[in-house]
């Protein structure tokens, strides 16, 4: 990551009419670019409901998908880089939590598959059950790109501050979570987890919502954002349809890195722990 570029989020409404929403994620895609963004980043199941019962039907299998080839396309039309929030994807019998990540010639440049599936009774009477239709990935996403590596995680990894570690050691500096954390959840943490894994491993993270809709089954917090690696947010939205932006200057990272050493301090010798009895 050796020069400064603008990111964006588009935190866009989603509905059952998967066209629509396809769609209408072309159009914030566009404007984001317009904007001199060189990093566009789309929220968790942004062409469906999130409701874990509905994934299969709306899952596809790449690279045939109708929201596939929009990614591929809009990413190459706009020369942009662009991490497409997540869908269900089918492989075989299963469905997993995808997020496909596109370079400005729109080449595939890597796949997370969410590893941490959201499986919860919340007070408030939320209750998911992700694993009832999707299968859990196994792996850590760090990607090259021309801006720099990033890392790639969806909602529910980023509580896991152990997974952030890994891709922060594997070199990314700047951490992209699509995120759809609901109205128990996201009063309560999203600010909280995202600055949190920000400032614990001193990178940026973009954490990218849908919008808020009142009516929908579940519903989103919206208030997308982009925290600095010193833990300040520097770009958030509101509940509604909005593109935001910011500036991502690696040598902050650096900066903050040298003034708050805490990645070379790290006392690796005392992470072997033994129970004794």
């Amino acid at each position: 990551m050796e020069e400064g570029f603008k990111a964006a989020v588009c935190q866009l409404t989603v509905g059952e009419d998967k066209g629509r929403n396809i769609d209408l994620a072309r159009r914030m895609i566009a404007r984001a670019a317009a904007g001199g963004a060189r990093l566009v980043v789309l929220p968790e199941m942004f062409n469906c409901p999130y409701v874990a019962g509905l994934f299969p039907r709306y899952a596809e299998t790449y690279p045939g998908g109708e929201t596939f080839r929009m990614l591929s396309g809009a990413a190459a039309e706009e020369k942009i880089y662009l991490v497409g929030g997540s869908v269900p994807e089918r492989e075989g019998s299963l469905v997993y939590n995808s997020s496909f990540v596109f370079g400005p010639g729109g080449e595939l440049l890597g796949r997370h598959r969410k590893v941490h599936l959201f499986d919860v009774d919340l007070p408030g009477g939320v209750r998911v059950k992700e694993s009832g239709t999707l299968a859990a990935g196994g792996g850590v996403t760090v990607i090259d790109t021309g801006l720099g590596r990033i890392g790639v995680a969806i909602c529910y990894d980023v509580r896991f501050p152990e997974l952030i570690r890994l891709m922060t050691l594997a070199g990314a500096g700047v951490m992209v979570i699509p995120a759809a954390f609901n109205m128990t959840t996201g009063p309560a943490h999203w600010d909280t987890v995202f600055r949190c894994r920000a400032v614990d491993n001193q990178v940026y993270v973009i954490a990218a919502s849908p919008a808020r809709d009142a009516g929908a089954p579940y519903v989103a917090y919206g208030h997308s954002m982009i925290v600095d690696p010193w833990g300040d947010i520097v770009a958030r939205a509101g509940e509604g349809e909005q593109v935001i932006s910011a500036e991502i200057f690696p040598e902050k990272i650096d900066r903050v890195r040298l003034e708050l050493p805490l990645l070379k301090h790290r006392r690796t010798d005392l992470y072997d722990i033994t129970i004794k009895k």
